[in-house]
C-alpha cells in the first residue's frame, strides 16, 4: 500500500482515538504524525465535527465509570478535535454514491457509507478503527484500511 498520498479520508472514531485516550490511541497518534510529517491532508464529510461532538457529549453522560468522562475532559477532547487539521467536504455524487455503498453493503445508516464515498470519488484511501466495518468492506473495496494496518514506527 503506497501511503504517500496527498489526501486521505478519515472517520471519527479514528479522530476520537486522537482526543480521548484508547487503547490503541498511540497507533492513531503515530499514523496521524506520520500523515502530518509527509503532508497527507485529511478530509471527511462534513457531518463529521458533529459525529465527533455527538461522541464526546455522549461519553460525558454515560454512567459507566470506565469510560465515562468528565465535563472537564469532554470539554478539552471537544478543544483538541476542533484543532485536528480536517478538510470538511461535500462533493458532487457523494450522496447518491454513499447511498449506493449502504445499500451494497446492508448498512443501517449512511454514516459510514458516506466516508468511504467519499474516499472512493477523491480517488484516496480511507482509514479507520471500526473493525467491523473493515471486515464487511475490505474485500471489496481495497482503498479501506484499518488502524491496525499501520505499524508503530
Amino acid at each position: 500500500m503506497d501511503m504517500r498520498l496527498p489526501e486521505v479520508c478519515v472517520d471519527a472514531c479514528l479522530i476520537v482515538k486522537l482526543i480521548i485516550h484508547e487503547p490503541d490511541s498511540a497507533q492513531a497518534d503515530a499514523l496521524f504524525s506520520w500523515w502530518q510529517m509527509h503532508g497527507t491532508k485529511l478530509i471527511v464529510p462534513v457531518f463529521c465535527a458533529v459525529e465527533i461532538d455527538s461522541v464526546l457529549r455522549r461519553r460525558a453522560t454515560l454512567t459507566a465509570l470506565d469510560e465515562r468522562l468528565t465535563q472537564a475532559q469532554a470539554d478539552a477532547a471537544f478543544e483538541a478535535a476542533q484543532a485536528i487539521p480536517l478538510k470538511a467536504l461535500e462533493i458532487p455524487g457523494q450522496r447518491r454514491r454513499g447511498w449506493e455503498l449502504a445499500n451494497e453493503f446492508n448498512l443501517p445508516t449512511v454514516y459510514d457509507s458516506h466516508y468511504l464515498a467519499l474516499a472512493e470519488l477523491r480517488n484516496c484511501d480511507f482509514w479507520t478503527s471500526d473493525a467491523k466495518l473493515y471486515r464487511l468492506v475490505k474485500d471489496r473495496l481495497p482503498y479501506v484500511h484499518l488502524l491496525s494496518e499501520f505499524a508503530c514506527r
